[in-house]
């Protein structure tokens, strides 16, 4: 990308380049690269096309750096403007293991464990949900990754104050690299 500073230590979403992979990152390995792609998102706002961009990438430690940025979509595809942002890290424990750490403007951080299902996907629910005073009154959520096809696909359902887990959102991404 033009106009950013190269860092000292950079990350990497790419295998064929960078610092070598750590042993620790087997687990959660295929999702290391650009992803892009568009989903459905339901909400207070109602339902609603998305478009996404989400980054997987290390620096040589056992952790999985993520980014992921959406935009709201039209029925027919057009950009409306910014929706959902988040970041955070995917974190690798034992051979199956995994945590993940995400945060998002909006005041909500999660924490959540799981585990590898298969050796391209996983599964993970949230062990702690803290949130600011004025974000959403999420209390739980549960999320599902898989490489289908080649594609990552995925979804989020969460729960609102005592109320059950609801679809949130999913999509399907491919590779950019």
């Amino acid at each position: 990308m033009s106009g950013e500073t190269e860092l000292p230590v950079p990350d990497t979403a790419d295998v064929r380049s960078g610092p070598e992979v750590p042993p620790e990152l087997l687990s959660v390995l295929p999702l290391l690269g650009e992803w892009h792609g568009e989903g459905q998102a339901a909400g207070t706002g109602g339902d609603h096309r998305f478009g996404q961009w989400v980054r997987f990438a290390h620096d040589g430690r056992g952790f999985l750096a993520y980014e992921s940025r959406t935009w709201r979509l039209t029925d027919d595809g057009k950009i409306v403007g910014p929706d959902v942002r988040e970041s955070g890290f995917w974190r690798p424990i034992g051979e199956d293991d995994v945590e993940l750490l995400v945060a998002s403007p909006d005041g909500l951080v999660e924490i959540y464990v799981g585990t590898a299902r298969t050796t391209t996907s996983w599964e993970l629910s949230s062990d702690v949900v803290a949130r600011t005073p004025d974000a959403p009154e999420v209390t739980r959520s549960v999320r599902l990754y898989g490489i289908v096809e080649g594609a990552l696909m995925y979804a989020v359902d969460r729960a609102v104050g005592d109320g059950e887990l609801r679809p949130t959102m999913s999509a399907r991404l491919e590779r950019l690299r």
